[in-house]
């Protein structure tokens, strides 16, 4: 099966952005011709949002927003819910719609799944009580504390995922009362685009989810609108950068999820078939290896590291590799070709430096799947702690495993990089647990299990890996300002 196989709905082929209820299909910034992964074709066209849409995008927000407000907290809550039903009815077309915008296989493409979860968790909380009031000095004044939505937010989604950021940000904007202009990545815009659909179809007003698909420059004309009060960017550090610069003009506060390059430490008493087939699907494998979330970094107690090396490597090996539309691949392609030359250039960096040993893979993929942007699930054991596969976020199928004798080894390697945004520890010893997860510098601790996102567990980043948090009453809080209303006694 190939992409053609599979159509894509003929709205959409022409990749139009969808602003206050209507499609755009003539937008500023020309279009992109997107890439299928699986097969190095054009499958799609998209229109490439300028400033002229991102104007219209906002204006159109600015309108929906005070409609949205001004509906009862019931009507609200109850067309959050029914967003949810929606999103849930669609769940096969969304993954299909991700499996053609970056190559996920069809396997590990269902995470419109968790988007449904957060919108019906965050619908929950637009009828509960986040005000409080309190005593002050002048005991017969009222002191109140309350909670209001900035208005219009930005959200800039990564391609890997977009339809996981929708979930943690989208959700919780529009739960707190804000109107959403969505910008996805070019990479991916189907999703983003038939989820700005469903809105519409749910009831939620025009306008009130905007998706605006742009590169950099729209992306700058986003943060810098004056009439975007808050933005919440899902990507890397250097574009960080940039888009906090930006949005530091208007002084536009900004929630930042970054990347990650996650350790996972491996104990001499852990289940070593549990913990090296995690690493293996938390690894090189999921999304192979694109995710903030990858255990890029495998280290194992001495005792038991020629036992999970090779169960490890045979996990890889027995995995099915091929077209991400075909129902039994496990392993599919990287995003793209220049993704793929990165990859590949940082894997024979390593190989020519000696910066470790290659056990398996480091190659790009010959025969049926070599017009795709298939890179083999990589390995490199005897790694040089300063190399940059352990300094740098590989981004790809590329993982290293070291040994360490002792705990303090183990926490002071894992920790010794500029990242924290999740970490892995698996053992049975419920003490050592507690111990090193509380020692661990990331966001995120994950004991015994794979990253696995939940609703109601606020998840972001130390150090570069971001600041602000998505998910629980923290990523609502995120979409909310505080004010404080004094009333005097007579």
């Amino acid at each position: 099966m190939t992409a053609a196989d599979t159509a894509i709905p003929d709205r959409l082929r022409s990749g139009p952005l969808l602003i206050g209820g209507d499609h755009v299909t003539d937008a500023s910034g020309g279009t992109y011709q997107h890439v299928y992964p699986g097969t190095g074709q054009v499958n799609f066209s998209t229109e490439i949002a300028g400033e002229p849409e991102i104007e219209l995008a906002v204006s159109s927000g600015v309108e929906a927003q005070r409609e949205w407000a001004s509906w009862t907290v019931d009507k609200r809550r109850a067309i959050l819910m029914d967003l949810a039903d929606a999103v849930g009815d669609h769940q096969d077309e969304l993954s299909l719609l991700n499996v053609h915008d970056y190559g996920v296989p069809r396997l590990m493409s269902a995470n419109g799944v968790l988007t449904e979860r957060f919108l019906r968790y965050y619908a929950g909380y637009i009828d509960k009580p986040l005000g409080t009031t309190s005593h002050v000095e002048a005991s017969s004044a009222l002191n109140i504390t309350e909670h209001e939505p900035f208005g219009v937010v930005g959200v800039i989604t990564p391609w890997n995922g977009p339809l996981v950021v929708i979930g943690l940000a989208v959700a919780p904007a529009l739960a707190a009362g804000n109107a959403v202009v969505l910008k996805p990545s070019e990479l991916a815009p189907l999703a983003p685009v038939r989820f700005g659909e469903i809105c519409l179809e749910a009831g939620l007003p025009a306008g009130l989810v905007n998706v605006v698909t742009a590169g950099a420059d729209g992306g700058q004309a986003l943060v810098r609108h004056p009439g975007v009060s808050k933005i919440h960017f899902t990507g890397g550090q250097k574009t960080a950068r940039s888009v906090i610069q930006a949005a530091s003009q208007n002084l536009t506060p900004v929630t930042a999820e970054l990347g990650g390059n996650a350790a996972m430490v491996v104990f001499d008493d852990a289940d070593i078939d549990a913990a090296a087939s995690t690493a293996a699907f938390q690894g090189p494998l999921g999304q192979s290896g694109q995710s903030c979330a990858c255990a890029s970094r495998i280290l194992i107690q001495d005792d038991v590291y020629e036992e999970f090396v090779e169960k490890f490597l045979a996990t890889i090996s027995s995995v099915t590799i091929g077209d991400p539309l075909r129902p039994d691949v496990m392993f599919g392609p990287v995003v793209s070709e220049s993704a793929a030359e990165r990859i590949v250039g940082v894997i024979d960096d390593a190989v020519n430096h000696g910066w470790g040993k290659l056990l398996s893979g480091g190659h790009r993929m010959e025969g049926e799947l070599a017009e795709g942007f298939f890179v083999e699930p990589t390995v490199f054991s005897e790694v040089n702690d300063r190399s940059p596969l352990v300094q740098q976020e590989t981004f790809g199928p590329v993982v290293a495993v070291t040994r360490f004798t002792h705990e303090a080894e183990a926490v002071r390697t894992a920790n010794d990089t500029v990242y924290g945004l999740n970490a892995y520890v698996f053992t049975s010893n419920l003490n050592r647990a507690h111990r090193v997860a509380r020692k661990l510098e990331a966001g995120s601790v994950w004991v015994n299990s794979h990253s696995d996102i939940e609703p109601q567990s606020p998840y972001g980043g130390y150090k570069q890996s971001g600041f602000g948090r998505s998910g629980g009453l923290q990523g609502l809080q995120e979409f909310l300002q505080v004010k404080n209303i004094r009333i005097a006694a007579n």
